[in-house]
């Protein structure tokens, strides 16, 4: 190479992020992202090895293909690798897979993922919600002390359906009718104060006390200290629960009594609505693992790709939520 095209060329290096620098130097030590990838996976799936079929560990190396070592079950011949079974399952191009758990948790649109990887914006989509698909269950199992819950609530959106039941909307669009109706999808949100967040896509209209007891009951503490807005559908739930609770008059200008307050519980939804704005309307239908998504991103459990890439394959940090 040329003098002047060598001082050109690594002119350039400025401009790489992180991952693309990793890649460059595996590859001047004669490894390929793909060789990293793979590895990963290996590594992942290596402690838990068994049958997807019979669930049987007695098995043996069956060859090779696309990069990854098979397996034959003894028991029922099967054949399987380290991705059968789990979301990651039949995808293509592993080689990219790290790169675009980078652009996960740079909260990347469908389309600004697809140019950075040189793919299409179908695949990048895919792998959206097939690297959620498992991850986003990396949640507490319980919420203690004081705990705030509070509702949120978004338009119904049938993005990319076949078949509507209503005239689209362009871009997200407006409620046709003012107020809380069956055009908007509820979204319970119950957070303590030590920051566990727990969140449930209720349904269609407003939030009703069957709501609370089939989402909340299941995970909060009987000695907690449940702290909401003046709903009526809390207190009903709170009294029927034998759960101690106290309200926050929000209408009269009330934010704050003594501890009690929805003060972190609002600022997450201010959050998570700021967060999903960029994507201009979220399919209903996905909406839990755009919650995942942004719990992922909240919680900052999952800082790195290859700790995402192992959390989609079920492999969640070691620091246990509680």
């Amino acid at each position: 190479m040329q003098p002047a095209k060598w001082i050109r060329f690594i002119a350039q290096f400025a401009q790489l992020n992180r991952r693309q620098r990793q890649a460059g130097m595996a590859l001047l030590r004669g490894n390929t992202p793909h060789d990293a990838t793979v590895a990963l996976l290996e590594g992942v799936a290596q402690p838990r090895l068994a049958c997807p079929s019979c669930h049987s560990p007695h098995l043996h190396r069956h060859g090779h293909a696309h990069g990854l070592q098979r397996y034959r079950c003894v028991p029922c011949g099967r054949t399987f690798n380290a991705l059968t079974g789990t979301p990651l399952a039949r995808l293509r191009h592993k080689s990219l897979w790290l790169d675009y758990a980078d652009c996960l948790l740079a909260s990347d649109s469908v389309r600004q993922a697809a140019l950075q990887l040189g793919v299409h914006r179908n695949t990048t989509f895919r792998w959206r919600h097939r690297f959620l698909s498992l991850a986003k269950t990396d949640r507490p199992h319980g919420l203690h002390g004081i705990a705030e819950a509070d509702e949120l609530y978004v338009l119904e959106s049938e993005k990319g359906s076949r078949q509507m039941t209503r005239p689209a909307r362009r871009r997200g669009g407006h409620a046709q009718r003012r107020g809380i109706s069956n055009e908007h999808v509820c979204i319970l949100v119950a957070r303590d104060r030590t920051g566990q967040t727990l969140d449930f896509v209720t349904g269609r209209g407003a939030l009703t006390k069957a709501q609370l007891h089939r989402c909340l009951l299941p995970v909060i503490d009987q000695d907690v200290l449940l702290v909401t807005d003046g709903h009526a559908a809390y207190r009903a739930f709170a009294r029927e629960a034998g759960l101690s609770h106290q309200a926050v008059n929000l209408r009269a200008g009330i934010r704050v009594q003594g501890a009690a307050h929805v003060q972190n519980v609002n600022a997450y939804h201010s959050r998570l609505r700021e967060w999903l704005r960029p994507f201009h309307g979220v399919a209903t239908r996905y909406l839990p693992n755009y919650l995942g998504w942004r719990w992922i991103l909240d919680a900052r459990r999952i800082r790195s790709p290859e700790t995402l890439l192992k959390a989609t394959l079920g492999a969640f940090p070691h620091l246990t939520v509680t």
